[in-house]
């Protein structure tokens, strides 16, 4: 004897999922709402940046962009106060080798952590993340007194060296290669005949590529919006573009047209890097999700 099957259980469930899902009108709102407040300051440094001094304070605020913005821009780069050609090549130089070092660094330590086995192993990665827990602020005087025996004020290298791998870029790498490498495929890396180094840069690295994306997009912008330190040791006449942005807030009549000029122009690099690799480092976020 057969009995017909019923689907009321499974549909019921499948609805309940599905309804789990789908979005309601208020999220859309919510969603809406916070990308008017995420987007509108930077709207808002745009309009002022196409503007006359002359608007800035006028009520109500002008809401549309003008068309002095090349007038600004070429005035911005006539600054004798400001070196902000200067200040645009030194971030480009920093934020570019710091980014490369740490990805390269954080990505070897990662898989020494994630697939070598040696004494000591989980002692040292405790004190690398540790090191995460101590504020940046603690660190200046000492990192700034190092500089100074070294003779390193006021050059590139004192913005560069101290940072060319993080705790975070290797606790990150570290996670990511314990997942993304199966143990399988390094040790056929192994039996082929290939060094420690040869397994990292041959299996390894392909494989961490999507996490070396996302790695490599927040070194590059912390590094390039980074201001503390190299206010610290670096001086008004070898900026970086943070710095240049700051001579400009420091002069006697504060121009605002040219700081918003300023901060418009130094934000292009990184809109360039987000649009260039966007597509890959979300995917990489999307693939790390799935894995896990």
């Amino acid at each position: 004897m057969t009995f017909p099957l019923t689907r009321r259980g499974p549909r019921r469930g499948t609805g309940r999922l599905r309804g789990l899902w789908e979005a309601s009108p208020l999220t859309y709102l919510a969603l809406v709402a916070g990308l008017v407040l995420s987007i509108f300051p930077i709207y808002w440094m745009i309009v002022v940046a196409t503007r006359t001094n002359d608007v800035v304070s006028d009520m109500p605020p002008p809401v549309l962009p003008g068309g002095s913005f090349g007038d600004n821009v070429g005035r911005l780069f006539d600054n004798p106060d400001a070196y902000f050609a200067k200040g645009l090549l030194n971030s480009a130089i920093v934020a570019t080798c710091v980014t490369v070092s740490t990805v390269f660094f954080a990505s070897l330590a990662g898989f020494a952590f994630a697939k070598l086995r040696f004494r000591g192993r989980n002692a040292l990665l405790l004190t690398v993340v540790a090191t995460m827990m101590v504020p940046v602020q603690m660190g200046i005087i000492p990192l700034y007194m190092i500089m100074v025996e070294l003779g390193w004020q006021n050059r590139l290298q004192a913005v560069i060296v101290p940072f060319l791998v993080t705790g975070f870029g290797v606790f990150m790498m570290r996670q990511y290669a314990d997942q993304a490498v199966p143990d399988e495929l390094i040790e056929a890396a192994r039996v082929d005949g290939c060094s420690t180094f040869g397994v990292y840069w041959r299996v390894v690295l392909p494989a961490l590529r999507p996490a070396a994306g996302v790695l490599g997009l927040l070194t590059f912008m912390q590094t390039w919006n980074e201001f503390m330190w190299p206010l610290a040791v670096l001086s008004p006449d070898n900026p970086t573009v943070q710095l240049s942005i700051n001579n400009l807030a420091n002069a006697y009549f504060k121009d605002y047209t040219l700081m918003f000029a300023g901060t418009t122009v130094a934000i292009l690099p990184l809109l360039a890097v987000f649009v260039v690799f966007g597509r890959q480092i979300i995917g990489g976020i999307m693939e790390g999700a799935v894995k896990a």
